[in-house]
């Protein structure tokens, strides 16, 4: 697969100012002398934009105006020699020189091809590639930055620090092993102190991965509560545009509706949703019970309140219901005289997080919006140490779980020869998350993600 020369248009496909289509492969800069032509007939240099015009050997005619950089092997994104060729962004323009790539010899990338070539031939490990496409798809300036910081080997090196320990460590205990008469036992006391410090470092990087799933998959919001109570008000007023219709009557929201909103450093989904009540029709009685089951599933629920009305029994069930999630209780309606016993409300609802609000006047939005990210999106102290994806999270888990069956051991009284074999196990798991040790499956699953163009 490495010996092909591959091509593919990089930026998004739409219409702008600026396209580029890449080359990557030994015969990058031949097969691209074959489709562009220098306008004064200057020789390519290195990493020097060139101007000219894309030419249609086929048809034997120029038909664009472009600029050519080739950048020579090894100082390049995937180490193999690459051009870059720069034109309008039209599609068609686009495509066109695609397809002439291909005519010359290239070979169409596969998704995320240029930056597997690059883990291939060692520029960067897996955990970096997984991080180049996490920095593409980065839906917050927050994760974009902390993806950044894991493209440039943070991450990566807090690894090969933790392996550099565990080796050091196994180096002590197997010397204690092997040379016992000559002094070289290892203290049980500082063995278990390391192995603390390492357990202490995996744990807090595993907790990580709540806060770094909610800032890459967004935080899904459901707005809930009994009929007219202003769950579409606050849908439009949290979106600032009327994206759900709003009456003075009960049951107008028969469907759900879906927007995303960024509130502080994460994505949210906002789910607005009938209201549950008895319901009179049976669109409505369907609406309904689609509304508890997308409630139920949500990472987070706000359950809106008119203080507007007397309380109910159905809204101190709906309380009771969701309580066990993660809920906020919103006192709507606070511009109207207010009817409500919320201090009876409160006394139910201890520890739950409760604010009053105006979603028609806009009263409290601000606070609305403060109070969902600080209750809803998981803390995190350090932002680079963060792990986004479940196949990092699931061997990090196997990591500790080695080092903690270890220390068990050794407290428990076992010879070095037993809880080091526990400690041993590590260095295949590590090499899994750094793609040392690779797995065809997985760097599929890795890769298929991506985009053509990277």
């Amino acid at each position: 697969m490495l010996e092909d020369t591959i091509i593919s248009i990089s930026t998004p496909l739409g219409f702008g100012g600026l396209g580029i289509v890449r080359l990557s492969g030994d015969k990058s800069l031949s097969i691209a002398k074959k489709i562009f032509k220098p306008k004064k007939k200057k020789q390519i240099q290195s990493r020097r934009p060139i101007f000219g015009h894309i030419y249609n050997f086929e048809q034997k005619e120029y038909f664009e105006e472009a600029y050519l950089i080739f950048f020579p092997k090894p100082y390049t994104y995937t180490r193999e020699n690459m051009v870059e060729i720069s034109c309008h962004g039209s599609p068609v323009i686009l495509e066109e020189v695609t397809r002439l790539g291909i005519k010359a010899g290239a070979r169409p990338a596969n998704p995320g091809e240029f930056t597997l070539r690059a883990y291939l031939n060692g520029r960067i490990d897996l955990l970096q590639a997984e991080a180049v496409n996490d920095l593409i798809r980065a839906p917050s300036l927050k994760q974009a930055k902390i993806s950044f910081s894991q493209v440039e080997g943070k991450l990566s090196s807090k690894m090969t620090s933790l392996r550099a320990k565990i080796v050091h460590l196994l180096a002590q205990i197997e010397a204690s092993i092997e040379f016992p008469e000559e002094g070289l036992r290892t203290s049980l006391r500082q063995t278990e102190k390391t192995l603390d410090n390492l357990i202490l470092f995996l744990q807090q990087l595993i907790r990580s991965y709540d806060f770094g799933k909610s800032l890459a998959e967004g935080i899904t919001l459901a707005i809930t509560g009994r009929a007219n109570v202003g769950k579409s008000t606050l849908f439009n007023s949290l979106l600032e545009r009327d994206r759900a219709i709003v009456t003075p009557y009960p049951g107008t929201t028969r469907d759900y509706l879906k927007e995303s909103i960024k509130i502080g450093d994460a994505i949210f989904t906002l789910l607005d949703m009938a209201g549950i009540e008895r319901p009179s029709h049976p669109v409505e009685k369907e609406g309904i019970r689609k509304a508890k089951r997308i409630a139920e599933k949500a990472d987070g629920v706000l359950l809106l309140l008119d203080s507007s009305r007397r309380e109910s029994s159905e809204d101190y069930r709906l309380i009771e219901k969701f309580k066990a999630k993660k809920i906020l209780i919103i006192f709507n309606k606070m511009d109207l005289p207010p009817k409500m016993d919320k201090a009876k409300v409160r006394e139910k609802t201890k520890k739950i997080p409760v604010l009053d609000i105006s979603a028609l006047k806009g009263t409290n939005l601000d606070k609305l919006k403060t109070m969902i990210s600080k209750s809803l999106l998981p803390t995190q102290e350090k932002d680079e140490d963060i792990i986004i994806h479940l196949r990092q999270k699931l061997l990090l888990e196997n990591i500790a779980a080695c080092l903690i069956k270890g220390k068990h051991l050794l407290k428990e009284g076992y010879p070095e020869e037993i809880y080091v074999e526990e400690i041993r196990k590590t260095a295949p798991l590590i090499g899994q998350l750094t793609g040392e040790i690779r797995s065809d499956e997985i760097i599929n699953d890795i890769f298929r993600r991506f985009c053509v163009g990277k």
